[in-house]
């Protein structure tokens, strides 16, 4: 038998006889049948165990932790399976990602208007009117470009929840 004496999930699933070298046996114990059971629903016992016979042993683990999450995710949503939930996760990652974009222009806007401008301290008068020059068309741009004309809303609008995606899956971006 697989390991012990009780014959693995698989084996008492199937109802077979467990022998000493059954593949299903490390992977699937007799005390979580669960796993076995959704496997065995999704992929098909045989399926599974030409998929494992043709991985080296060091891989078969996390092959069985992967059709174990495939199997649920298909068990959840039987049209997209685990494809939904990584379109679900891919839409948050670029709504955060949108986020703190605004949040570092924000951020940004903040830090320019708090600078102090630089004044000149003991320099000669030649220094003193280059800098005063420089300084002015500092001023001249700053007041060009000046941040409190941009509106608030143009910020507080991409993160706002109308923009949300309402529809987690965006289902028809999935197969174009």
């Amino acid at each position: 038998m697989g390991s012990g004496s009780s014959p693995c999930a698989s084996c008492k699933l199937l109802r077979r006889r467990c022998a000493k070298d059954c593949i299903f046996a490390p992977y699937f114990p007799s005390d979580d049948p669960h796993k076995f059971a959704i496997v065995h629903k999704v992929f098909g016992a045989s399926n599974v165990s030409k998929m494992l016979q043709e991985l080296p042993i060091h891989q078969r683990g996390d092959a069985v932790s992967s059709l174990v999450y495939e199997a649920n995710a298909r068990v959840r949503d039987p049209v997209y399976g685990c494809v939904g939930a990584i379109s679900f996760l891919q839409n948050q990652v670029s709504q955060l990602q949108m986020q703190l974009a605004v949040a570092q222009a924000e951020i940004l806007c903040i830090q320019m208007q708090q600078e102090p401008v630089a004044l000149p301290t003991q320099i000669d008068q030649h220094q003193h009117q280059h800098h005063h020059q420089d300084h002015d068309q500092k001023s001249l741009l700053l007041s060009n470009s000046d941040i409190n004309s941009i509106p608030h809303q143009y910020f507080s609008s991409f993160a706002s929840p109308s923009n949300v995606i309402q529809d987690p899956l965006k289902r028809e971006s999935l197969w174009t």
